[in-house]
């Protein structure tokens, strides 16, 4: 059986699920794949996971590190399932890049190569936000991309944990100049964290 519960936080409304082994689900609401690996059959109320959970969500939005991780039961391929182990391992207030994550991940698989890309997919389709941190993954060139719950989101977690981000930016639309051959990236770059 599956449960839920809702959790105001002050980045947004968020949805819980678990089930009697662990937290299976953690969204914001409205973000790219909400609630998509919910079973029609779950059940609003409040268990002891969820209790943990929303415990943690406590502390980490009071801007602390939490000490403890609720225990986890997130349904994923076992490719998937080695990308937010990895993810795990990302230290509050840091940030990794795809690259190196596809890197220690052609480490593991024991090939020479991983793609990026492949990746990126996984981390895309982690459904236990935030505490599986994939808001803590950049792009190699400093880029903030592909947070499901989208880049503002992103970067008030980043702000939250400190992190130094004054390196990173968000990335707009290339603009094709019809006049000229070149192709530009306009870049704003981000503050330093309060």
């Amino acid at each position: 059986m599956i449960y839920t519960s809702a959790y105001s936080s002050p980045l947004g409304s968020i949805l819980l699920a678990a089930d009697e082994i662990g937290l299976t689900g953690l969204w914001f609401e409205g973000q790219k794949y909400f609630a998509n690996t919910l079973p029609e059959g779950r059940v609003s109320k409040e268990t002891e996971i969820l209790t943990v959970a929303k415990d943690w969500l406590d502390i980490y939005f009071s801007g602390k590190e939490p000490t403890f991780t609720p225990p986890l039961h997130s349904a994923g391929s076992e490719f998937r399932q080695a990308v937010w182990r990895i993810l795990l391992e990302i230290p509050y207030g840091q940030t990794i890049t795809y690259g190196e994550i596809a890197r220690r991940m052609a480490e593991i698989k024991k090939v020479t190569h991983m793609s990026a890309q492949a990746v990126g997919g996984a981390i895309g389709h982690n459904v236990v936000s935030i505490i599986i941190p994939c808001h803590r993954v950049v792009g190699t060139n400093g880029s903030l991309t592909g947070y499901a719950g989208g880049i503002d989101k992103k970067i008030s977690l980043l702000k939250l944990e400190h992190a130094n981000i004054s390196h990173l930016f968000v990335p707009q639309r290339e603009l094709h100049l019809r006049q000229g051959t070149g192709t530009f990236c306009k870049r704003y770059y981000l503050d330093e964290p309060d």
